[in-house]
């Protein structure tokens, strides 16, 4: 079993859904940046999914895209993260996830990739610009390093598109719930509960919900259609007023629809 599905079915079993914070790597600045993610694993993150910085950044809203600029600024790459994490490996409890566009792994080399996440012990790889039927030489490079291909789908992807992405998904599934970049909303779209009883019977990994969430109340309504909560913006608004990862999961494991 993958590590991310054996986190966030370690957390369904407490009864709870998984907690998945998402921070661009070298935010607020590269020696803070990885203090905050043993805060983070330290305060019960399930999964932790660190943002690869690019330039054109095409799914995030204005506060990560800011985020992630000046983490660019902060000279960090993806060569960066990879030698990072591996000088950390077995450091986190969390499984850890790598968020990027397509170009920079590319760039790196794409056998390359599946060698360094696998010596840095990243559990899965989060690409939303590379469409399911160019994703085959990701996933071949990939293929037993243990780094899974993770899906995304959405509101619009139809049923008979959610059966081909069921059956490729390996970790879990991401559920974006808006049509849009990411940021912190007031509510969620009324069709997500809908396409989430869609795509729920659709797959055998977790389902986790991610874009727009910022706090635990928001994701109450779901129920059991959901095993996992992704929260990025609010994440980093929190670190820019002051605030720090351990706060940030204390606030998120005990909100009522958590646990």
């Amino acid at each position: 079993m993958s590590i991310l599905t054996e986190r966030i079915r370690s957390a369904n079993a407490s009864g709870r859904k998984a907690v998945i914070p998402y921070l661009p790597a070298g935010f607020p600045d590269r020696e803070r940046f990885w203090a905050e993610v043993s805060a983070l694993d330290a305060g019960g993150a399930d999964v932790i999914e660190i943002g690869v910085p690019f330039s054109d950044p095409v799914a995030d809203g204005p506060v990560v895209e800011a985020a992630s600029l000046e983490c660019l600024e902060h000279g960090v790459t993806l060569e960066w993260i990879l030698a990072e994490l591996g000088r950390r490996k077995g450091a986190f409890r969390a499984g850890i996830v790598l968020m990027g566009y397509y170009n920079p792994f590319l760039q790196y080399g794409l056998e390359r990739l599946g060698r360094d996440c696998a010596a840095a012990g990243v559990g899965g790889l989060i690409v939303p610009d590379l469409p399911l039927e160019e994703s085959g030489p990701l996933r071949a490079a990939l293929a037993g390093t243990g780094t899974e291909c993770i899906c995304l789908v959405g509101l619009n992807t139809p049923p008979e598109r959610l059966a081909e992405y069921a059956r490729v998904a390996r970790g879990f599934v991401y559920f974006v719930s808006v049509l849009g970049t990411t940021g912190v909303r007031e509510s969620l779209p009324e069709e997500v509960l809908a396409k989430l009883a869609q795509v729920r019977p659709a797959f055998s990994v977790p389902v986790a919900l991610g874009f727009g969430i910022s706090r635990p109340a928001q994701v109450a309504p779901f129920g059991d259609l959901i095993d996992a909560a992704v929260v990025g913006s609010a994440l980093i608004k929190r670190l820019r007023e002051g605030g720090d990862g351990a706060g940030f999961m204390k606030d998120w494991r005990e909100g009522a629809s958590l646990g």
